[in-house]
């Protein structure tokens, strides 16, 4: 493909996405397909001469978008945002087309250097502390991109137990890396995310999941006495996980508290925001994330709740040393320069990188602080004026308080398996698309505002579809649970 036919080609699929993204409300948010479903719509081999693009053009509706999620319609509200602004997807074509794969400094200078400022850049916008940041931390702390939430706590896990384990020996030189790893214990709430979890799997340590007390939180006292536990056990607790609005509920951990805790015994504190630390970029949400200074770690997503497409996971750290120390190899000849610089492969689980800061610098220039600000408060309109709806009708409830862009409501007094019902229906319609989640045991719907376009009347049509799957519910139940017809 030669650059005329390029522009062609693109010129055609610019036009494509723009009549998607304009007609995603005609959409049903959820595929009609079965699994395997697009091997029977493909040939078993790869085509001996290329095609025109017109043709993958033309295949692009009966072979894709027949199986595709559509998680950019105003009508998904499952799982969390996932950003997708059209200066995010113009900052992918440049990036694609530049090619680079940003390992070192010199591989690509513009990479590192402007992924240094934009993380400042949303340090400020979120008010981070100052240690945190590049440029006012005394070169020991900063910001880095991972690729995702599960990654920054995997990242931050080994950077304390690498941390940890050298502070042990030098204590304790008798004892053995291997016996020291075996004697290490993690925490978190057993609300956290699955990749709490994961990460100490990974990282092949103990990591005790705390049950969460009656508002969904890590208890601070249930906490200290497990740790206490643990020394006594001969055991040696070193890391520990606060969520800044779980996946669950948006429940916020008592993070002052949890602070003090970590200082009392020297516990690497990272900070799990994913989802809610974009809310922080607006003044009245900040009360939640009070404590923040003692956290050897940060993460919040601008890939979920600030317009950025994945995927753009922002890790920021107290002391950037501890993550080199953990994650850095002797340099092969070929990586080796003589730029003093960060490397930022160093800070991360792979070697290459992608210049993914390249799309918060689109976002944030052509956006600027103040849309962004009125994003994320007009989304928690929206989830409010969800919750009123709720409320206004007596056979539905609302389980937890709704603080920023989730709502979780249940059918009133009804069993865990009739709300799943409810929630199969409403799948089933492929109307509107949801999740649940369980919460001390009750079977929970989760309603999020997830697109940027979605409106009043796209709230009002929403509880309008869960009405009238309820009402396919009752005449279901009526019939003694037949078969139901959506």
């Amino acid at each position: 493909m030669d650059g005329h036919e390029f522009i062609e080609f693109g010129t055609a699929m610019l036009k494509y996405i723009t009549e998607y993204m304009d007609t995603l409300r005609d959409r049903k948010v959820l595929p009609d397909v079965k699994p395997g479903y697009l091997r029977d719509l493909m040939p078993t081999h790869a085509p001996e001469k290329g095609e025109s693009w017109k043709n993958i053009m033309a295949d692009l509706e009966p072979v894709i978008m027949s199986g595709i999620t559509h998680w950019q319609s105003p009508n998904f509200h499952a799982y969390f945002p996932t950003g997708n602004a059209y200066p995010s997807v113009v900052a992918e074509m440049l990036s694609a087309a530049i090619g680079s794969v940003g390992f070192s400094w010199i591989s690509s200078p513009a990479y590192t250097e402007l992924e240094i400022v934009m993380m400042d850049w949303l340090g400020r916008m979120l008010d981070l502390p100052k240690q945190f940041l590049h440029e006012e931390s005394n070169r020991k702390g900063g910001g880095v991109i991972q690729g995702s939430a599960s990654e920054a706590t995997l990242v931050a896990l080994l950077s304390a137990r690498s941390r940890t384990i050298k502070k042990t020996i030098l204590n304790n030189p008798h004892l053995s890396e291997g016996e020291i790893m075996s004697k290490l214990v993690a925490y978190s709430s057993d609300q956290s995310h699955s990749s709490v979890e994961k990460a100490g799997m990974l990282g092949g340590v103990k990591m005790r999941l705390v049950k969460a007390d009656k508002n969904l939180r890590l208890p601070t006292v249930e906490l200290e006495k497990v740790i206490e536990e643990d020394i006594a056990n001969g055991l040696i607790p070193f890391y520990v996980v606060a969520t800044l609005g779980t996946t669950n509920s948006l429940a916020f951990d008592p993070l002052e508290k949890i602070g003090n805790i970590s200082e009392k015994y020297d516990l690497w504190l990272h900070i799990d925001a994913a989802y809610a630390g974009t809310a922080f970029v607006c003044e009245e949400f900040r009360y939640l994330n009070k404590g923040l200074e003692k956290a050897h770690s940060f993460n919040f997503n601008p890939h979920k709740w600030l317009l950025i497409n994945y995927d753009c996971a922002g890790l920021w750290l107290r002391d950037v040393e501890d993550v080199v120390d953990a994650l850095a190899v002797e340099n092969p000849v070929y990586l080796a320069h003589t730029t003093r610089s960060d490397d930022f492969r160093n800070y991360q689980i792979p070697l290459g990188r992608r210049f993914r800061s390249l799309k918060l610098w689109f976002v944030l220039r052509i956006y600027g602080v103040l849309q962004i600000q009125e994003h994320v408060r007009r989304q928690v309109e929206l989830a409010k004026e969800f919750e009123k709806l709720v409320l206004s009708n007596p056979e539905f409830e609302i389980v937890t308080p709704v603080i920023m862009g989730l709502v979780c409501f249940r059918l009133k007094g009804e069993s865990n398996g009739m709300n799943e019902r409810l929630l199969e229906i409403i799948n089933a319609r492929r109307y509107i698309h949801m999740v649940p989640a369980v919460l001390h045991g009750l079977y929970t719907i989760r309603f999020v505002i997830c697109n940027q376009y979605t409106n009043s009347n796209d709230v009002a049509n929403a509880w309008g579809e869960i009405q009238a799957a309820k009402q396919i519910l009752r005449v279901s139940d009526g019939n003694n649970n037949k078969k139901l017809l959506y």
